[in-house]
């Protein structure tokens, strides 16, 4: 599992696939979040502006699973 630092409260789902390298553009968590996988702490999202939190499991299914931690 890898880490992903966040330093505000939250981080957006669509700004958090961005800052892991998922995608290389914030333009396109809009279609990535639509057409692939992804699981926040177990359950399937699709908003690319679902907030995430330190401490919350992000699965995005072929890039692998990551944790938001401070930081």
């Amino acid at each position: 599992m890898k880490s992903v630092g966040i330093k505000d409260e939250y981080i957006t789902l669509g700004q958090f696939l961005k800052l892991a390298d998922v995608i290389s553009t914030g333009g396109q968590a809009k279609f990535f979040v639509q057409e692939e996988t992804i699981h926040v702490n177990g359950e399937a999202e699709n908003r690319r502006g679902r907030k995430l939190y330190p401490e919350d499991t992000v699965v995005v299914e072929g890039h692998g699973q990551y944790k938001v931690t401070r930081g």
